[in-house]
This record gives C-alpha cells, sequence and structure tokens, in this order.
C-alpha cells in the first residue's frame, strides 16, 4: 500500500504542497547565499580566486610530483593571473552571482530533502524504506564531485586556459567575470556528474536504462572521458588520468548498479 495519507487530494492541492516545497527549499538557498554575500573575502579570496595561486594546494602538490618525477609541465599556475574588471557594476553583479550559487551548493543536501518530502506520500511503505539513504549518496556524491572539480579540475583548467596563446604578441588578462564564469561552470557540472550512479538508479528502476545497455556503450564513454581530460587538463598523462579515471569509475559504478537493480526485479517476477 502507497504511503499516502492525501490520496484524495486535488491536482490544485498538490500544486499547493509543491509551491511550499519549493518555497522552502528557494528560502534555504537564500540563507546560505546572504551568508555568502556578507563573507565575501572567504568566498573569493579563500576559495573561488585560490585555484590560480601557487600556494594552492593542488598546485603545491603537484609542483613537489614534478620534481620527483622530473616532469616540469605538472607544475602549474605559479605565475597568478592578473584581472580585470570592465564594467561599472561588474563586481557587484559577480559578487551577486556568486553568492547565489554559493547558496546552491551549500544548500544542496536541504533543497533535495524537500523534494524528497514531496514525492515520498506517493512511495510505496517498501519504497520509502529502500529510498531512505537517498538523500545522503546523493548529497555526499554531490559533494565529493564539488571538491574534485575544485581541487582537480579547476587549477589544471585555470592553467591551461589562462596561458593559452595564440601568439607571444597577446598578452592574458583576464576578465573576473570571465574567470568566475569558468570556476562556477567546472564546479557544478563536478557536482552533477557525479550523481551518475544516482541518474542511473532511477533509470534503471523505471526500465529506461539496463546493464547491458550501459555495457555496449562503454566504450563510447571511455572515449568521451578522454576527450573532456585532454580539453581542460595540461598535456601530460598524469593530468588526463587524473580527470579520466573518476569519469570511468562512475559509470563502472553505474552499471552495477543497473544490474542490481535488474536482479532484484528478476526475483519478484519469479516469486509472483
Amino acid at each position: 500500500m502507497a504511503n499516502n495519507s492525501s490520496g484524495e487530494m486535488t491536482f490544485l492541492d498538490h500544486l499547493e504542497v509543491l509551491r511550499w516545497h519549493l518555497v522552502r527549499a528557494f528560502a534555504g538557498i537564500f540563507v546560505f547565499a546572504v551568508l555568502a554575500f556578507v563573507f565575501k573575502n572567504f568566498v573569493f579570496d579563500t576559495v573561488i580566486l585560490a585555484p590560480s595561486d601557487p600556494d594552492f594546494l593542488t598546485n603545491k602538490l603537484l609542483c613537489k610530483l614534478a620534481g620527483v618525477l622530473d616532469m616540469p609541465l605538472l607544475c602549474i599556475n605559479q605565475d597568478p593571473l592578473s584581472f580585470q574588471n570592465i564594467k561599472m557594476s561588474g563586481q557587484f553583479t559577480t559578487h551577486i552571482w556568486v553568492s547565489f550559487v554559493a547558496g546552491i551548493v551549500v544548500a544542496f543536501p536541504y533543497v533535495f530533502w524537500e523534494f524528497w518530502r514531496f514525492i515520498k506520500p506517493a512511495l510505496y511503505t517498501k519504497e520509502v524504506k529502500h529510498s531512505r539513504g537517498a538523500i545522503f549518496f546523493a548529497s555526499t556524491l554531490f559533494s565529493v564531485g564539488i571538491l574534485f572539480a575544485y581541487y582537480i579540475i579547476c587549477p589544471l583548467s585555470v592553467h591551461f586556459l589562462g596561458t593559452y596563446q595564440v601568439s607571444d604578441k597577446v598578452e592574458n588578462i583576464v576578465n573576473l567575470g570571465s574567470y568566475i564564469g569558468t570556476i562556477t561552470s567546472i564546479v557544478l557540472a563536478g557536482g552533477v556528474i557525479f550523481e551518475l550512479p544516482i541518474f542511473i538508479y532511477f533509470l534503471a528502476k523505471v526500465g529506461l536504462v539496463s546493464s547491458d545497455f550501459l555495457r555496449k556503450y562503454r566504450k563510447h564513454s571511455i572515449v568521451l572521458a578522454l576527450m573532456l581530460a585532454a580539453i581542460i587538463t595540461p598535456p601530460d598523462v598524469i593530468s588526463q588520468l587524473l580527470v579520466c579515471i573518476p569519469l570511468i569509475i562512475l559509470y563502472e559504478s553505474g552499471i552495477v548498479i543497473a544490474k542490481r537493480i535488474e536482479a532484484k526485479r528478476e526475483k519478484q517476477l519469479a516469486k509472483i
């Protein structure tokens, strides 16, 4: 039996319930966005601009590794980038935008929990029991993806894009908005990409993908991962592997998840 005490709710009633869940979710984002706006020195100097600094953790570790392996290409971001703002309101609007993105990132577990509370009444008791860990795993994967993108992909991308030149006559003076747009896009994309096992879980649940389908396109996924790694990293094998391997692991974990769901489904059909 479905865990639903409001089975006779009208469509408008459901919309009203959804509206309040959305209101609370946006309120959570707003609270953290305000905090990010207030503590702008920490958000910008310590977080946003840090990947371009030689003292950033990843940059220091790669430089040490470069000395051990005698691979100078690994020592990245040793010359801090120069940033400029060319619009009167540029820094203020950037401040607002970054605060909003920070609010989304920090409030993600709460936002996901609100959406889960909305769909929970429509689930069967058994489905609720099996989905209790969904918030934890989704939040954990999102956080790991954010950290991976921030500490691995961001410094590699900043180095490659910030030092790339079509000619020695053209100097790179990076626009602040362009830099922050790149960092936020990479970080948010990392969080979403690491949700891949969760997406596969739900797609396999409704029968839209199968383990055989995922195996069939395994080679394509590896090629895409290698292409992505080649685009955003310096031209050395170690940097490309740092980006490529986690993506392949996520895809392979999705195959395992889909296979387990299929095994459970076959077991249930056998009991009928």
